[in-house]
């Protein structure tokens, strides 16, 4: 496996709608995810798109865990039983059906525009699907931070990145500055 460099917020390759993945089983898209997992993990994020290591692609990958899903849905007031860990999952191709009209606003970062944060709006609960290694079809609800994360990911595919989502500009902070802001903010 390869770490791979992280495309910056600027670089044009973030702004480009990503090309569909016609063979999702290909060694060369493997290869590439493979590369993906682990350039995330030594990042330290949990999540990555194709875009992001200059791949225009339709893939990401993503992992919640336990600990972040029930953290976030303390926070939103949801159940906590339903926001379990989600395992690593490589989403080729994929898709995005909102359900439901609620909006929660929460505090993001991006391995692109490191060492920022800005409080985003997004849907509370989305379904998703798309295609994984193996060429069969994943299909899921997700809530909490489980959506955040998918929504964030699927906007990479798209060009667009977390401070266009943004209502408020004053909002964008250094992440080393997120404690001082209030709780409920």
């Amino acid at each position: 496996m390869t770490l791979l460099n992280i495309s910056k917020m600027g670089h044009p390759v973030l702004r480009q709608i990503a090309a569909p993945v016609s063979d999702p089983t290909s060694a060369e898209i493997r290869e590439l995810v493979e590369n993906m997992v682990e350039t995330m993990t030594e990042a330290g994020g949990t999540g990555i798109a194709a875009p992001q290591v200059f791949e225009s692609k339709r893939i990401f990958v993503f992992f919640v865990s336990e600990d972040r899903a029930k953290v976030e849905a303390e926070r939103l007031g949801i159940s906590i039983e339903g926001e379990a860990a989600v395992p690593l999952t490589v989403l080729v191709n994929p898709e995005i059906d909102f359900i439901g009209n609620q909006i929660d606003e929460s505090w993001e970062g991006c391995l692109s525009i490191p060492g920022l944060m800005g409080k985003v709006p997004r849907q509370r609960s989305i379904r998703y699907r798309g295609l994984g290694l193996d060429g069969k079809l994943i299909e899921r609800e997700a809530t909490g931070f489980h959506a955040r994360v998918v929504q964030h990911e699927y906007d990479h595919l798209n060009g667009v990145l977390y401070p266009e989502r943004m209502t408020d500009i004053k909002s964008l902070i250094f992440s080393s500055e997120v404690g001082y802001q209030k709780a409920d903010e």
